[in-house]
């Protein structure tokens, strides 16, 4: 459930794709089964069709990288985060506009 540029992010490639990452990247947390997920889906996808190397767009399957989503408190989703060096900047619970996020985005560089 991800578009062409937006990156699949895992247990297994978090430190190298997002903490290790030179440029901002914006972190979907989500389930299959989760409705808003499915209706924010979109606004993510256009993100990273939009930002192309300014930033990192992708998505973390919470039932499947439970890891990931534990380390960064996830107890509702969807949630975004923005990072940026490494470090969580930005925290949206729930369903977010796109420009909010895309807002957040260039706050933290991808611009």
């Amino acid at each position: 459930m991800a578009g062409a540029n937006t990156k699949t992010f895992t247990d297994e490639n978090f430190d190298q794709e997002v903490i290790k990452s030179k440029v901002p990247v914006l972190v979907d947390f989500w389930a299959e089964w989760c409705m808003p997920c499915k209706m924010l889906a979109p606004f993510i996808d256009q993100l990273a069709d939009e930002l192309g190397a300014k930033a990192k767009v992708g998505k973390v399957d919470t039932d499947s990288s439970r890891e990931v989503a534990v380390k960064y408190g996830i107890s509702a989703i969807p949630t975004v985060i923005i990072f940026k060096d490494g470090q969580p900047v930005e925290k949206f619970v729930g369903l977010t506009q796109k420009d909010r996020l895309a807002q957040a985005l260039a706050n933290a560089g991808a611009k």
